[in-house]
C-alpha cells in the first residue's frame, strides 16, 4: 500500500530536475538545486504524519499548499488549510512549520507538514507536493546528506544519527547520542589540531632552520606532541572491538553438557520459547541463535548442543558446531547441573572449557565467561552445596527464577567489559572504517619517527592529519559516502 502511494508521488513529480550524478551512484548531488520531499515518519497508519521538504522551493511549496498563502513564522507551529494546487480540493487541515535556511537540519530552506497519519491523507499531500515544479521525491538518506554537505552534520555524526534510528538497547541508545553530540568528532578534531601543530613546526624548521629567530626546542615540541598522540590512539585502538560490539551485538554463546539447562537459560533470557526443552539429553542438535536485549546491551545469544563424546554422526556434528561457536563466542555463559557436579561429564567440562577459556578470560579482554551452576532448587537445605574448589560461578534456578537477577546484573558487567560502557569513558569505535583510518594514522606517526629527512617526516605527518581528517568526513570518497548513506531511510 505505501510502496504504491511513493510510486504515485514519484510518477507525479515534474519540473526541472537538474540532477547531477556522481560515478557508481544514481543519487543526486545534494544541492543541485532540486527540492526533495519525502514521509519523514514511520509508514502505516498513525495519528500525525510528518511530510518534510528540503530546497530552494520549499517556501514556493507551503504558498501554493496553504491557505492563506503568506508563509507563516519561521519555526513556529501554525494551522493551515491544505488543498491540491490543481484542483483546490481540501486535503486536511495541518500544522505547518517553516524552517528558513541556513537555520534548518539540512542548512535549506525547509518545511514539515504535520498531517493526519491515514494513507489517504498521505497519499493526497505527497501528490499535491510532486504536483509542485521544482519537487521530487527524495532519495534514501538524502536529508541527512544534505546536512553534511552543508557543514551541519561531520561523517561520525551522521553514523551516529543513523545508530541511533536503528538503536534497539539502553546502551546503543547512549553511544549514538553521544556520538551525534560530536563526541568522536570534536577528538578527532582536535587530534588534527595537534599534528597541524606539529607540521607547522617541522616545516618551520625546514624553511629557517638556519634562521636566528626561530625559536630552540622547535622539533623536540613536535615530538613530544606527537608521542601523546601516539598514546592516545594506541589507547583507542586496544578497545578490542568494543564500539563494533556494541553497534552489532555481543555474541553470547551458552555451552555445558546435556541436561544442564541450556534451552532453558536461553528461553528465559529471551523471553520467549526459542529452544525445546526436554529431560532427554541430546535434544538441541544445532545451534540457535536469538537477537535480544540484555540488560540494555544488544546480544546475539546462541543455544548449542550438549557437549558429549560418543554420539550419533547428527549429534556429533552439533556437538562439532557447538565448539566452533565457542571459539567465535564474546562472551561464554557455561552452564552445569549443579546437583550433578561430581559426574564425568561435568568434571570433564571443567576441566577442559572452563579451566582453558577462564585462563584466557583472565589474560584478554577478547572472551569472558560466566560459569552458571543451574537446577540450585535441587540441591537440599542442609546439604553440601559446591566444593571450595569450584571455580567463581552464579547459583541459578531456571525453574523458579531464584538467582536470575543477580545473573542478569554479572551479565551486565560482562557486557559492559565486552561492548564498553557508553555512559562514560572517551568515545568508542563503532565502526571498522574508524579503526582504519586511526591506524593509519597511527602507523604514518610510526613512519614519522623513523624518517631520518625532514621532508619525509613532514609529509608523514600530512598522511596522518589526512587520516583524521577522512575520519570526520573530509576528503571521503563518494564510494564511501554512498555506503554510509543508504543506510538511512526515505525521508531522513
Amino acid at each position: 500500500m505505501w510502496r504504491g502511494l511513493w510510486t504515485l508521488a514519484a510518477q507525479a513529480a515534474r519540473g526541472p530536475r537538474r540532477l547531477c550524478t556522481r560515478r557508481n551512484s544514481g543519487a543526486p548531488v545534494p544541492g543541485s538545486g532540486a527540492t526533495i520531499f519525502a514521509l519523514s515518519s514511520g509508514q502505516g497508519r498513525c495519528g500525525v504524519a510528518v511530510i518534510r521538504t528540503s530546497g530552494p522551493a520549499s517556501g514556493h511549496a507551503l504558498r501554493i499548499l496553504t491557505a492563506p498563502r503568506d508563509l507563516p513564522p519561521a519555526r513556529h507551529a501554525s494551522l493551515r488549510l491544505l488543498s491540491d494546487p490543481r484542483s483546490g480540493e481540501p486535503l486536511d487541515r495541518a500544522l505547518v512549520l517553516w524552517f528558513p535556511g541556513p537555520k534548518s537540519f539540512t542548512g535549506e530552506d525547509c518545511v514539515e507538514f504535520h498531517v493526519h497519519g491515514g494513507p489517504a491523507v498521505v497519499s493526497g499531500v505527497l501528490r499535491a507536493l510532486g504536483s509542485v515544479p521544482g519537487l521530487r521525491p527524495a532519495e534514501a538518506g538524502e536529508f541527512t546528506r544534505r546536512a553534511f554537505a552543508h557543514g551541519k552534520l561531520n561523517l561520525t555524526e551522521v553514523e551516529g544519527l543513523a545508530d541511533l534510528i536503528h538503536a534497539e538497547t539502553e546502551a546503543q541508545r547512549r553511544q549514538a547520542l553521544r556520538q551525534l553530540d560530536g563526541e568522536l568528532g570534536h577528538l578527532c578534531r582536535g587530534w588534527a589540531e595537534t599534528l597541524t601543530k606539529a607540521l607547522a613546526h617541522v616545516e618551520a624548521y625546514i624553511d629557517f632552520g638556519e634562521d636566528d629567530n626561530l625559536e630552540e626546542g622547535v622539533l623536540e615540541q613536535a615530538n613530544i606532541e606527537v608521542r601523546a598522540l601516539e598514546v592516545a590512539l594506541g589507547a583507542h585502538l586496544r578497545d578490542a572491538r568494543r564500539g563494533q560490539r556494541l553497534r552489532s551485538g555481543a555474541h553470547v554463546v551458552v555451552t555445558g553438557p546435556p541436561n544442564a539447562g541450556k534451552s532453558s537459560l536461553v528461553n528465559l533470557l529471551s523471553r520467549k520459547p526459542v529452544s525445546i526443552v526436554s529431560p532427554e539429553p541430546g535434544t538441541t542438535r544445532d545451534v540457535l541463535e536469538t537477537p535480544v536485549d540484555l540488560a540494555g546491551f544488544p546480544v546475539l545469544l546462541s543455544d548449542t548442543a550438549g557437549l558429549r563424546e560418543g554420539v550419533g554422526p547428527v549429534e556429533q556434528e552439533g556437538v562439532r558446531r557447538a565448539r566452533e561457536r565457542l571459539e567465535q563466542a564474546d562472551l561464554i555463559l557455561a552452564m552445569l547441573d549443579a546437583s550433578d557436579l561430581a559426574s564425568p561429564s561435568s568434571c570433564n567440562f571443567l576441566a577442559t572449557v572452563v579451566a582453558s577459556a577462564g585462563a584466557q578470560s583472565r589474560s584478554s579482554s577478547s572472551q569472558r565467561l560466566l560459569l552458571v551452576l543451574n537446577k540450585s532448587d535441587l540441591l537440599s537445605t542442609e546439604g553440601p552445596g559446591p566444593g571450595p574448589d569450584m571455580p567463581p560461578h552464579l547459583l541459578l534456578s531456571c525453574v523458579t527464577g531464584e538467582g536470575l537477577d543477580g545473573l542478569l546484573e554479572a551479565l551486565k558487567m560482562e557486557l559492559a567489559a565486552v561492548c564498553g560502557d557508553p555512559s562514560t569513558g572517551p568515545p568508542l569505535l563503532t565502526r571498522a572504517r574508524h579503526q582504519h583510518h586511526l591506524q593509519g594514522c597511527l602507523d604514518a606517526l610510526g613512519h614519522y619517527k623513523q624518517s631520518k629527512d625532514l621532508a619525509l617526516a613532514a609529509e608523514a605527518l600530512r598522511v596522518a592529519r589526512g587520516h583524521l581528517t577522512r575520519l570526520t568526513g573530509g576528503g571521503g570518497t563518494e564510494e564511501i559516502l554512498d555506503i554510509i548513506f543508504r543506510d538511512f531511510c526515505v525521508g531522513k
